[in-house]
């Protein structure tokens, strides 16, 4: 594989003599695995003194913006945190992967390889979509890669100069099963006043798993037994987070149903970042700069996780309304 083929994520510290080298930033869990995080620290190990190099990898909640921090109070929390010590030799020796001996090239001699193994309880990366005058780092789930200098990998009381770090953002992204079962289905009888009789509406999925950009076919059965006619149906799908946000991304409003009379048909309907980039708080994939991502991925909850950690739990819905003359 020709070096110059592969691209390359690169950071240097303010200092110069720390540069971290990343082959990509999307880490897929793959819900029994997740890949694993492979890179390579050039080090300058001239005017150290009795400090020592680390690398970290740290998995954050942060539930308030960066622009709303006062001293000593900070909206952030670390979910998970790992250290590596790579210079002086701790012995850390990853095995070598082609990833590795392709940032080694770039890295030349004073390369030190390394990799992180990210738990698959850890949630995946989740950034809340901020507003038109937000400032700072937008809430949400994140990791980073972090390479500084330091007598301890963890010392609170230790102070970590700015230019003695480089750092580099990464996303872990959610990598759907392909044993997509079958879709759900829901049924609702309806009664008005002034009428006798009820209307019978029944909404179901094909499957249950849809990808990002896919069209997602809604088929309905209406059964309209008063003599009141439904002006209107309108078909949404809506994202609901941890904490009950309910936005709505995408509505289809079209058909009538005529008194005493039956409706059976299909209707799709594609949810898309494109169509809600100025919903403040939407849930999307983790953002890397200057990258567009897409709607957050639906959260895979295993056996034996704690909720607790997962940040931000994601899931979709679609919901199905019907507009009654004279009845709401």
């Amino acid at each position: 594989v020709c070096v110059c083929s592969k691209r390359v994520f690169k950071k240097t510290s303010g200092n110069g003599q720390l540069t971290l080298y990343l082959g990509k930033r999307d880490y897929v869990d793959h819900v029994d695995s997740v890949d694993a995080v492979e890179g390579v620290l050039k080090i300058d190990p001239a005017d150290l003194g009795d400090r020592k190099v680390w690398i970290q990898l740290a998995c954050a909640f942060r539930y308030g913006r960066e622009d709303l921090d006062v001293i000593g109070l900070s909206f952030r929390k670390d979910i998970w945190i790992q250290h590596i010590q790579l210079y002086p030799d701790a012995g850390h020796k990853p095995t070598l992967t082609e990833m590795h001996n392709t940032l080694l090239q770039k890295a030349g001699e004073q390369g030190h390889a390394f990799t992180f193994n990210i738990p698959t309880n850890l949630p995946c990366s989740v950034t809340l979509q901020p507003g038109p005058d937000d400032k700072g780092k937008a809430c949400g789930v994140d990791f980073e890669v972090k390479a500084y200098l330091a007598k301890s990998a963890d010392d609170p009381d230790e102070k970590i100069d700015k230019k003695d770090t480089c750092r580099l953002v990464i996303r872990k992204i959610q990598f759907a099963p392909d044993n997509t079962g079958s879709g759900q289905k829901a049924e609702l009888c309806k009664s008005f006043m002034m009428s006798d009789k009820p209307v019978f509406l029944e909404a179901s999925l094909d499957k249950e798993i849809y990808y990002h950009g896919d069209s997602i076919p809604v088929t309905l059965k209406i059964k309209n037994e008063t003599n009141k006619v439904v002006k209107k149906i309108k078909i949404s799908s809506v994202i609901c987070l941890k904490f009950s946000k309910l936005c709505d991304l995408h509505a289809l409003c079209r058909e009538t149903v005529e008194g005493n009379a039956t409706f059976d048909k299909t209707l799709s309907i594609t949810p898309l970042l494109a169509n809600n980039k100025e919903k403040r708080g939407l849930a999307l994939d983790g953002r890397l700069k200057d990258e567009d991502t897409n709607l957050a991925s639906t959260t895979i909850i295993r056996s034996g996780m704690d909720k607790e950690i997962l940040g931000i739990l994601v899931s979709y819905k679609i919901k199905v309304n019907l507009m009654v003359s004279g009845g709401g």
